[in-house]
């Protein structure tokens, strides 16, 4: 039944040795939590627990609708206007959407829609009104996670409608189709597997959130399971508490993952290209689209003009002699780089591993193929499985029962949440085309009798150096912005770029605020667009 694995046997031990690795890893965090209840005495769940729960899942299905019907939205009209000036880059920073920090975006968000934002300033202007604090609390949960969804969702969706072949938006417009019946009978099927995709994953980076409910949510009664576990750890330092919220959460989150791990989203850092519709829209659709299109841009790109506004009346001077944002800055910039090669070389192990037994020309065809392939897939999605809020919860147990340094445990923690966090977006990107080269190369290969180092040197690399330096960027870029863990574990003597932006902006400091935001906002910028186009522009 094994006949075949001597080919393949180095690439499928040592993805095998990562995900067992990283599944041991999941099993000693379960422990220790379940551990640690069993000594604390486990109440039961109560209603406490129940509403928490229930706001989390209801906010979580809310913010995925909005977001899809956003998301739809600006994709159709993208996809039916393609010969706009700016087009490009408006999709290149829709596709930043995703490694915006969460810190950065709810900054700017409050400046055009919090109580003195740009809207209610304006309003007050012209009709003497105010809209209040609407930002806090639900609303502001809901606008925030379709910010940052809705621009990433849109970017995928492209894809998809820009795939229908040309031949059936003819016979669309030969029947006479109405726009709504070639969406419905054209569009929609080919969206609908994509759809699947994104809905998963957007409701679990909503059920999972922090961030936005931490500093949106305005009062208790709009926290989620996330919020009630920073609060009980680090405010009323109720471990009992936060445990059993810990292991409700770790408990829904995995089987929201089994449950979606067939479908979820894939990346990608190909440019788009066009599909051309050989006939133009009618007017009035043409101006829906058009409406879509700058509404949806200046909601988007607006607070980060705030953002940039704002700090640029900072004194950036003042700021880098600061010694604590000195030492987040190197902090912030140090665990990005780690993170960010481990991803990768992580990534490109799992890969390596999967492909083995989705190819049929491999190993695809044997009976223990598709376990195989679930177990080293569902290893990758590990961080949806466990929110960083329980991770670094049970990094914070750990470190009271063994003795090591606090940088020690902070370190250690911070460099476990950024990996997992990634990991599940480099392997959407580099497992098809990890498969894709396999798929065309093997045969050539094998014939020529290439060495694993010389196959990576002639025919993986020159394929896949877009992809890494794609997939380097957003790990790089993810762990820069990431306010999860280090809320449990930020202090004085260790603190990074995004705790210090919260810190000053918890104070009160918003000048100071504004021009690290802004210097947050440059560098996660600058690396997710410049470092792809630096690793292509490489000759090998």
């Amino acid at each position: 039944m094994f006949k075949g694995l001597r080919r393949f046997k180095g690439a499928v031990l040592a993805g095998s040795l990562i995900s067992l690795g990283l599944f041991s890893f999941a099993f000693m965090l379960f422990y220790t939590l379940y551990s640690a209840q069993n000594e604390g005495g486990f109440s039961g769940l109560d209603s406490r627990v129940y509403s928490l729960l229930g706001f989390t899942l209801f906010q979580a299905f809310l913010s995925t609708l909005l977001s899809l019907g956003v998301g739809v939205l600006i994709a159709w009209a993208l996809a039916h206007q393609p010969d706009f000036r700016g087009r490009g880059l408006l999709v290149a920073l829709f596709s930043s959407s995703l490694v915006l920090p969460t810190l950065i975006v709810v900054f700017g968000l409050i400046g055009i829609f919090g109580r003195n934002g740009y809207l209610n300033q304006l309003t007050l202007f012209l009709f003497d009104t105010s809209f209040g604090s609407y930002l806090y609390g639900l609303t502001g949960i809901l606008l925030a996670h379709t910010y940052l969804n809705a621009s990433f969702a849109s970017r995928a969706l492209l894809h998809s409608f820009e795939s229908i072949p040309k031949e059936k938006y003819k016979l669309a417009k030969s029947l006479n189709f109405s726009v709504f019946e070639r969406f419905w009978y054209v569009e929609y099927p080919a969206l609908r597997s994509t759809l699947l995709g994104i809905a998963s994953t957007i409701f679990l980076l909503c059920f999972t959130s922090f961030a936005v409910v931490l500093l949106l949510g305005g009062s208790p009664r709009y926290n989620t399971l996330e919020v009630a576990i920073y609060e009980a750890v680090k405010l009323d330092f109720d471990i009992a508490l936060a445990l059993k919220l810990a292991l409700v959460q770790l408990g829904i989150s995995a089987l929201l993952v089994g449950v979606t791990s067939q479908h979820r989203a894939a990346l990608s850092n190909l440019k788009t290209s066009t599909t051309r519709i050989p006939w133009k829209e009618s007017k009035s659709i043409q101006s829906i689209q058009w409406f879509i299109i700058i509404f949806f841009a200046l909601f988007f790109i607006s607070p980060l003009v705030v953002i940039v506004s704002e700090g640029m009346g900072a004194d950036f001077g003042h700021i880098f002699r600061e010694p604590l944002f000195v030492s987040s800055l190197l902090t912030s910039l140090v665990l990005a780089t780690v993170s960010s090669i481990l991803v990768v070389i992580i990534a490109l192990l799992l890969g390596g591993a999967r492909r083995n037994f989705t190819l049929q020309s491999r190993l695809a065809g044997k009976p223990f193929a598709p376990l195989f392939n679930a177990l080293l897939a569902f290893s990758g999605n590990l961080y949806l499985a466990i929110p960083s809020l329980v991770l670094g919860l049970g990094f914070f147990l750990l470190s009271k029962e063994y003795e090591a340094s606090p940088h020690v445990w902070t370190t250690a923690a911070l460099l476990s949440a950024n990996v997992l966090m990634s990991l599940p977006f480099a392997l959407s990107v580099l497992v098809p085309a990890m498969q894709k080269t396999a798929s065309r190369y093997d045969r050539l290969v094998f014939s020529l009798g290439l060495t694993p180092l010389q196959r990576w040197i002639c025919v993986e690399y020159p394929y896949l150096k877009s992809s890494l330096g794609y997939v380097f960027a957003l790990a790089f870029c993810f762990s820069l912005g990431d306010l999860g863990i280090i809320a449990l574990f930020g202090s004085d003597a260790f603190t990074t770029l995004p705790w210090y932006l919260y810190q000053l902006m918890g104070s009160y400091r918003s000048t100071d605020a504004s021009g690290v935001a802004v210097i947050l906002l440059v560098l996660v910028l600058g690396v997710f667009m410049g470092v792809p186009r630096l690793v292509r522009s490489r000759v090998v």
